[in-house]
């Protein structure tokens, strides 16, 4: 199905469009039209050099998507630009079709529900792999309702979940700090899951992993499609084909290609500037 561009849609729409948002709850994300992230010519420069170029770029709720391009493409300012971290000099950025990002803070988009996982996973060592479930979830993190507060019956389920979906029951309460590389990288990934987001950016999830560990990781993302909007930025293409279910291609700061991976593998322009002969 062909995506409608946001800004389209307002304008089509421009006299229900208070009315029609009148229907949703303040707070939840609108995906009645399909797509969950709406990125809409969005230009950043850093000193004259143009990071994003007029990118454009939608993600269906429940999508997984795989963005790849060479060192410089932009999908890491992309990121930045989606979580807050980095102001778009020109172009619109919504959750949903009613969240604006450009006007919304870190924090704000982290609540809202947008998770992002940096390369490097950030673990709190000393605690428990049950702990640092546990600090992770989305509650109070006041000092006072942190130290008095018990887990409830149902965030005890949720949390036996998680633990289920990243494979980690049997290291519960083994410190953070004593698990493999690729544990604590699913660790992260169930801590930003107590967090309950709608949208996951996930950063070169399996640099410094194992084989094992990459197929694992793999088999988990797959997992998280449908329930999250998953976005995975890798380089290892041997990884994204195997998870891949639409791919997008960066370069120069824009879209240069978009499609599954086959199509891509066999598009000229990504082999020219990316994939190589």
């Amino acid at each position: 199905m062909k995506i409608q561009k946001l800004s389209n849609w307002r304008q089509a729409h421009s006299t229900n469009v208070h009315a029609d948002t009148n229907l949703v709850t303040p707070g939840e994300v609108d995906t009645r039209h399909g797509p969950i992230l709406y990125v809409e010519n969005v230009s950043v420069s850093f000193d004259g050099f143009k990071a994003l170029n007029n990118l454009s770029l939608y993600v269906d709720d429940g999508e997984l998507r795989c963005i790849i391009g060479p060192n410089g493409a932009g999908k890491t300012t992309m990121m930045d630009v989606i979580t807050g971290k980095t102001r778009p000099d020109t172009g619109d950025i919504f959750f949903g079709q009613t969240m604006d990002l450009a006007q919304m803070t870190e924090y704000e988009i982290a609540t809202a529900g947008i998770g992002r996982k940096f390369q490097k996973p950030s673990v709190f060592p000393q605690h428990s792999v049950f702990e640092n479930l546990e600090l992770a979830m989305r509650e109070n993190k006041n000092v006072w309702p942190t130290l008095v507060a018990r887990m409830t019956t149902e965030q005890n389920d949720r949390l036996d979940a998680i633990l289920q979906t990243i494979g980690l029951k049997e290291q519960v309460y083994t410190n953070a700090g004593k698990l493999s590389h690729g544990q604590k990288q699913w660790l992260e990934i169930g801590m930003l899951l107590m967090q309950e987001p709608r949208l996951l950016l996930v950063d070169e999830p399996i640099a410094g992993m194992t084989h094992q560990e990459a197929e694992r990781t793999a088999e988990l993302l797959s997992s998280l499609a449908g329930k999250h909007s998953v976005v995975v930025v890798e380089h290892d293409m041997e990884f994204v084909r195997s998870i891949a279910r639409k791919v997008t291609v960066l370069h120069e700061g824009s879209v240069l290609a978009e499609g599954t991976m086959d199509e891509i593998q066999r598009d000229r322009r990504v082999i020219e500037v990316y994939l190589g002969e």
